[in-house]
């Protein structure tokens, strides 16, 4: 039912129920927010979005409060702008002044809310918390002195993801967040993931940094260091250098990363197509043998690292295949170090990645080859921005170039793993291939793909009924496995991405992220694999080249040795 609201001496429409704060973003007028996050049962804990309610002449949560026909509110009063101020002030009282040389400078929101409200004096001193920088997880760093209490972090683990490794422990003034007896991050049930990252609205959640270790390879004249860069990388930075949001920019960045001094630059989405290849295989010979269905894709190591707490059961269910950086790691380090002359431990090997995961997962100790790992180092999106202008490169004034041979050709359905569903839709058009000899009528396969959190299609291949599923958001996983768990048989590919949406909205990716940015990214891939002429994986000329000379066959000895494992359960310390 439609209501009327006075908003600053204005009339509004609002629908019953809905809370002001949306009603206020509705209609274009701004009310700050910390402790607020989108879609989630609003707890009005920060209470930086109070307006003053002319009804009863209190100062209320936008956040938490109905709109109510009738009622007058005032977003902007002097009483409302004084109350904002304080709460930033008290926040300040005890907050490290590291401003200069905090990772978040410049894209702080409780920096931007002291600007935004003219704090320029401490007028309240309050005492300094002291306590321990958490630096035992080999992906996120965890500053508790620079934790505002927002809890962002603390409902994004547990309502998004299923995970829970951190909450808010003591009361009142020592109230904290941290993880179970306040031992390290590494000890807990983390997935590394990284979406507390991207809800911090201050420095309290970073990731590890690289950049000194790859500085380092990049001067050592005895080392070829190599990079990668995942398929969401491309249409994720463009806006970050004044270009069109969702920009496919994969030519820019070759060229980019050559101007920096990597010796060689590859695309990831070539192992992309080079994991469907062994995937899509793995799925006919399960379905074929009728043993360990459905099978659940590998692609994302923090859902791997999930299942091996979580759900180790399912283990058994988990492909075998590597990532397609774990996999572009090893083939750099094999074959391409063969057919360029050059001894693999000479070779340091980055990778960009859209996730924080990834920094995990390329230390794990099943993606080593005696003794020697896929990838060395791990830059997020964010970081990788951050480097290009570390070395003062004008990415408007650069021409594209094209990646490296001979693993340098890439197809449209690999360059699909960024979004949720992608990895699924390439599986499927190999496999039907693969077991029919022909070729997908229609490649788009539209009931997988969206933003939705569980998306399902039936297919018909020949005799076989295929049933594919897809997830994104670890509770949506769970909800899903829970049915397979208890008896549901008609699935047998599940792909599962522990970021909401794909990689194209990882753990690593720019802060301050929202919906429309994330629909722009996933725009730009689909017209991608609309646009180009290869978009199944299997007529990668590259990929062909790389079985005929070096692999021999899918799912062959070699290529077990070099892009599969296995994975087994994790007992989690505390």
């Amino acid at each position: 039912m439609s209501i009327s609201i006075n908003v600053n001496g204005k009339k509004i429409k609002a629908n019953q129920g809905e809370t002001v704060l949306n009603v206020l973003n509705e209609h274009g007028i701004k009310v700050p927010t910390l402790c607020h996050l989108k879609n989630m049962f609003p707890t009005g804990s920060c209470r930086m979005c109070v307006v003053e309610h002319m009804n009863s002449g209190k100062l209320i949560t936008s956040c938490s409060a109905a709109a109510e026909d009738g009622m007058e509110i005032l977003t902007h009063s002097p009483r409302v702008t004084e109350a904002r101020k304080v709460i930033v002030e008290l926040l300040l009282s005890n907050h490290p002044d590291d401003c200069l040389y905090c990772v978040r400078n410049g894209n702080c929101e409780l920096q931007g809310l002291s600007q935004e409200l003219c704090v320029t004096e401490r007028r309240i001193q309050g005492h300094r918390n002291k306590l321990p920088f958490d630096t035992s997880s080999v992906s996120i760093l965890r500053d508790p002195e620079k934790c505002i209490l927002c809890g962002r972090c603390v409902r994004v683990c547990e309502e998004v993801m299923g995970v829970a490794c951190i909450d808010i422990s003591k009361r009142g003034s020592k109230s904290l967040i941290s993880t179970a007896f306040n031992k390290g991050l590494n000890t807990s049930s983390c997935v590394n993931c990284g979406q507390c990252i991207m809800v911090c609205p201050t420095g309290a959640l970073t990731e590890v940094n690289h950049f000194a270790e790859i500085q380092e390879a990049l001067n050592n004249p005895t080392k070829k260091v190599v990079v990668q860069y995942a398929p969401a990388i491309s249409v994720s930075i463009a806006e970050k250098f004044g270009m069109e949001p969702g920009k496919d920019i994969a030519g820019i960045m070759n060229a980019a990363l050559r101007k920096i001094g990597f010796d060689y630059v590859f695309d990831t989405t070539f192992a992309a197509d080079l994991t469907i290849m062994e995937e899509s295989n793995e799925l006919i010979k399960r379905i074929t043998e009728n043993k360990n269905l459905p099978l659940i894709t590998s692609c994302c190591p923090a859902w791997v690292k999930y299942a091996e707490e979580f759900v180790p059961e399912l283990i058994p269910n988990i492909s075998t295949c590597k990532s397609p950086q774990q996999m572009a790691g090893a083939i750099i380090k094999s074959y391409f170090a063969e057919k360029k002359n050059i001894k693999k431990e000479d070779i340091y090997s980055v990778s960009i990645m859209p996730c924080t995961a990834k920094k995990f997962e390329a230390q794990r100790e099943e993606m080593t080859n005696k003794g020697i790992t896929d990838v060395d180092a791990v830059l997020t999106t964010r970081e990788f921005v951050k480097f290009v202008k570390l070395y003062g490169i004008n990415m408007h004034e650069i021409e594209a170039e094209t990646a490296d041979s001979p693993l340098g050709i890439r197809t449209s359905a690999g360059k699909l793993f960024g979004a949720t569903g992608g990895v699924a839709e390439a599986a499927i058009r190999t496999a039907y291939h693969t077991l029919s000899g022909e070729e997908l009528v229609q490649f788009k396969i539209p009931e997988i793909r969206g933003l939705q959190g569980q998306k399902e299609v039936h297919l018909q291949i020949g005799d076989l009924n295929i049933g594919v599923a897809v997830v994104n958001g670890l509770v949506n996983a769970k909800k899903l496995l829970d049915e397979i768990k208890t008896g549901r048989e008609d699935i047998q590919l599940i792909e599962v991405m522990a970021c909401p949406g794909g990689c194209v909205a990882g753990g690593g990716q720019p802060i301050n992220l929202d919906e429309n940015a994330v629909k722009e990214r996933i725009k730009s891939l689909y017209r991608i694999d609309e646009t180009e002429s290869i978009r199944v994986s299997h007529k990668n000329p590259d990929v062909i080249n790389l079985y005929n000379d070096f692999l021999g066959k899918p799912l062959g000895k070699k290529s077990h040795e070099l892009l599969h494992t296995e994975y087994q359960k994790r007992d989690v310390i505390i």
